[in-house]
């Protein structure tokens, strides 16, 4: 299966009408096939600058480490010189804390959501309502 922008937009806009729902801060929202490419950038009005950057660099951590970002987090306490290094690979833009939630079907990684805007959990908790919602599997790490 592969992630179509039909599929991307529903992901999008069902991670917004969860943020509504907890009546979070503005959110940005990006969305990545399995090579990393954007499909979707939305910003909730009030958004700040580097919020789409965030956004992508959690998705996109995710999609080239084949981990959620709160697996990244995590290593990144651990081992903070991988994470580093990592970092400098990918040009700067890994953004290594929760809010980069994997996209599975079947197992096989098809894309990522990125969310960025209230606290980490509650961004991540946005993606994984958004993925689940849509028979999907989440994987956050």
């Amino acid at each position: 299966m592969t992630l179509t922008l039909d599929l991307a937009r529903k992901l999008a806009d069902l991670c917004l009408d969860r943020a509504r729902e907890m009546n979070l801060k503005p959110l940005t929202v990006a969305v990545l096939d399995a090579s990393g490419h954007l499909k979707v950038l939305l910003r909730q009005d009030g958004t700040s600058l580097l919020r789409s950057e965030i956004a992508q660099g959690k998705a996109r951590g995710a999609i080239g480490m084949g981990l959620g970002s709160r697996a990244l987090y995590n290593r990144a306490q651990e081992q903070p010189y991988f994470i580093q290094a990592m970092n400098t690979i990918a040009g700067g833009s890994l953004v290594p804390v929760p809010g980069g939630v994997l996209i599975r079907k079947d197992g096989e990684i098809i894309g990522a959501v990125g969310i960025t805007g209230d606290t980490s959990d509650n961004d991540e908790a946005c993606a994984v309502a958004a993925i689940e919602a849509l028979g999907l599997q989440a994987d956050g790490g």
